[in-house]
């Protein structure tokens, strides 16, 4: 079994913070993971995941100052820790290693 703990939309978040780089905050996080799945996910889901993989040390947060055009808000900006891009590549093998044990799935085996 796997060692490592990473949801589905966990793994999506990540990768989405990871092609965002310094631009990864709730907003443009969400809407690239809207143009890459053509799904609309909720906030709150968006926010739960961002509060989990920070607790189990796959990104880091940073607030932003706060600005007149946010109505004095501040942004929290993302990004993926070592331990992240870890994850990420543990994952993708994983996944890679268990579809080429699909007969008609691995390098073209009609089988």
């Amino acid at each position: 079994m796997r060692n490592w703990d990473l949801g589905a939309f966990e793994e999506v978040v990540l990768m989405a913070i990871g092609i965002l780089g310094q631009n990864a905050y709730g907003v443009t996080i969400k809407e690239e993971l809207e143009k890459h799945t053509r799904k609309r996910p909720s906030v709150g889901a968006l926010h739960s995941a961002l509060y989990r993989l920070e607790n189990k040390g796959y990104v880091t947060s940073m607030e932003s100052g706060a600005t007149a055009e946010r109505g004095g808000r501040r942004k929290r900006f993302y990004s993926m820790t070592a331990s992240g891009k870890e994850v990420l590549l543990k994952t993708h093998e994983f996944r890679t290693n268990m579809l080429d044990l699909i007969p008609g799935l691995n390098n073209g085996d009609p089988s």
